[in-house]
């Protein structure tokens, strides 16, 4: 059995498709940056520890404080009906789902534009924190793709700091993370070299060898898809057996 014999589905893309992408990471790039000028980009841990929480600890809960932030930030937006950002919806997905957020966005055409946002938070105060993620299954991104030729998933890489701020009433320390940077990048546009493959869970894990330098390649929804399968079948554990069930078992084989 040889891939090239395999009758794939061919998932095409609309012609609009980077037009929206691009669209939607101005809009959160607008919001973020709005953020972090009105110093509204800082996330405060009250305890009454008078000697504040260990950083090492601080860090390890940033993931989920730092997806909470999002969440509220797009929400609040959202409930303005006219904001600027043509925000009209938010949704917080469930634990271990694809994403963490959907937002949608109406343009001016009226076209609603959906987006899944993966959020992943990295400390600069300790190295190599964060620095090669993972993003999602295999099997998930590449059924996706192939379910919904358009779909659009968005990796949203916020850089923090913690620092602490002494309580003048009660000289206890609190703790600031402060949400200092982010990247935000289509990973359907993201560079071969920059993806890599573990194969070590489950189907497997698409990776970001390095989310703090990423290089851009524009591709088409086929084309990433053959990228994927390209990754998984040259892994020392994958086999185009392997890769035929898991064809089979997603529909991404013609009937």
């Amino acid at each position: 059995m040889k891939y090239e014999d395999l009758k794939i589905k061919k998932p095409i893309e609309s012609n609009n498709y980077k037009e929206q992408s691009d669209f939607v990471i101005d809009k959160i790039k607008f919001i973020l940056n709005e953020k972090k000028e009105k110093g509204k980009n800082k996330i405060i841990i009250n305890t009454n520890l008078k000697m504040g929480l260990p950083l090492e600890n601080i860090n390890k809960l940033a993931a989920p404080l730092i997806e909470a932030w999002c969440f509220e930030t797009f929400s609040e937006i959202k409930d303005n009906f006219d904001n600027e950002y043509n925000l009209i919806n938010v949704e917080a997905q469930e634990r271990l789902g694809i994403s963490d957020i959907i937002l949608q966005f109406k343009n001016s055409s009226s076209d609603v534009i959906s987006a899944n946002i993966d959020v992943k938070a990295t400390s600069i105060d300790i190295k190599k924190s964060g620095k090669t993620p993972n993003i999602t299954s295999f099997s998930r991104i590449r059924t996706a793709y192939v379910l919904d030729p358009d779909y659009i998933f968005i990796i949203l890489s916020i850089k923090h700091r913690v620092y602490t701020e002494k309580d003048k009433d009660t000289l206890i320390l609190n703790n600031i993370m402060e949400l200092v940077d982010f990247n935000i990048y289509d990973l359907k546009y993201i560079s071969e070299n920059d993806i890599s493959y573990n194969p070590s869970l489950g189907t497997g894990q698409i990776q970001i060898k390095d989310i703090h330098y990423v290089e851009l390649e524009y591709r088409t929804t086929w084309e990433m898809c053959q990228l994927l399968d390209k990754k998984y079948l040259n892994s020392s554990r994958k086999t185009i057996e392997d890769f035929y069930k898991e064809a089979v078992k997603n529909k991404w084989i013609k009937e």
